[in-house]
């Protein structure tokens, strides 16, 4: 596929910022590792042999009884001592690079937990007793996909309500306006503690919440490029061919209003990233138990005994927000005429 002059130019501002590039390629490998978190960091062999017959842990539940008629029929703890012992003795396994869950609580501590940094556990152990690292691969991996996941539909309804209200403006565009005004005064917070404590708050009950007033951070944008657009010529002669109302705003003023809306969606991803972190630090967030980079930071704050709780939580938010906001300034200069057309 030939790309157009003027997309050529916006790659080349890209990548021309070489501190945007070397992050976004950090930040794209950290996200592909996190999203085969299960093959990284789990309590379960990756694959095994048993009796000449092969398994795979990692993706199958497998009985205790396929080992031995002495375990229980319930789902294998590959970590008991016997279990290992029964499988060696007739096959072997492969473990991950991580043998801990984020929910595996870890056996022989050196110390009593939060323990320390060791050659077992990279990042020491938390309060309960559980692998810090392994834990902040899945939170990692949960706060990303959430961020994305939030930034993407709140900009899709973001977009068409700016679109609509700017491009039909009068009395559209005043009723829309005085709406927003006023659902943007609701106190989030308030209703959220009301919520979370009629029902369990889970990864999609979040994110319908929250897109409920996150959607508004891109109207304001999008409205303020279609009232501009609408009056352009091209547009206006569309309109004075028949072409609907729908096709004008999606080829004809749509494409313009996408630059400006490109150039802020990276500093929206950070802050949806970070939105998660702050509800599970403040305990409305997910379940109790669940990896999450907000709990992390909780935890270190009570166990200042334990200071590389709080170095792993400022290096791991801090870092992920350097690195989206260093791309999202690769990405501003990308769509900066100045740059893109010298």
């Amino acid at each position: 596929m030939r790309l157009s002059p003027l997309t050529r130019r916006r790659l080349a501002a890209f990548r021309a910022n070489r501190r945007g590039v070397i992050c976004l390629w950090i930040f794209t490998a950290l996200f592909v590792v996190s999203l085969f978190a299960e093959f990284v960091a789990n309590d379960r062999p990756l694959v095994m042999q048993y009796r000449g017959i092969w398994y795979f842990p990692v993706l199958v539940n497998y009985p205790g009884t396929d080992f031995g008629p002495d375990f229980l029929p319930t789902e294998t703890d590959y970590k008991d001592p016997a279990v290992a012992r029964a499988i060696q003795r007739h096959g072997w396994m492969i473990w991950p690079l991580i043998p801990y869950h984020y929910d595996t609580i870890v056996n022989k501590l050196p110390s009593p937990a939060p323990s320390p940094p060791t050659w077992r556990n990279w990042l020491g152990t938390d309060a309960d007793g559980r692998d810090v690292l392994a834990r902040v691969i899945y939170g990692f991996r949960i706060s990303v996909l959430f961020g994305f996941t939030l930034t993407v539909l709140s900009s899709i309804v973001g977009i068409a309500a700016g679109a609509v209200q700017g491009f039909y403006g009068g009395l559209v565009d005043l009723l829309g306006q005085r709406g927003i005004e006023m659902w943007s005064g609701m106190p989030q917070l308030f209703l959220l503690i009301i919520l979370s404590s009629v029902i369990t708050p889970s990864f999609w009950v979040l994110l319908v919440f929250l897109l409920l007033f996150s959607w508004m951070s891109l109207t304001g944008l999008v409205r303020a490029e279609f009232l501009r657009g609408r009056n352009l010529e091209y547009v206006r002669a569309a309109r004075a061919l028949g072409v609907s109302d729908v096709v004008v705003m999606w080829r004809h003023v749509l494409p313009n209003a996408m630059v400006a809306v490109l150039t802020f969606l990276p500093f929206i991803l950070s802050g949806s990233v970070t939105v998660l972190a702050s509800l599970d630090f403040l305990g409305f967030g997910l379940p109790p138990g669940s990896p999450s980079l907000g709990e992390l930071v909780n935890e270190a704050k009570n166990n200042l005994q334990a200071p590389w709780l709080g170095i792993t939580a400022f290096v791991v938010l801090g870092g992920t927000l350097a690195l989206l906001i260093f791309v999202g300034e690769a990405v501003r200069d990308a769509f900066d005429p100045r740059k893109t057309l010298s």
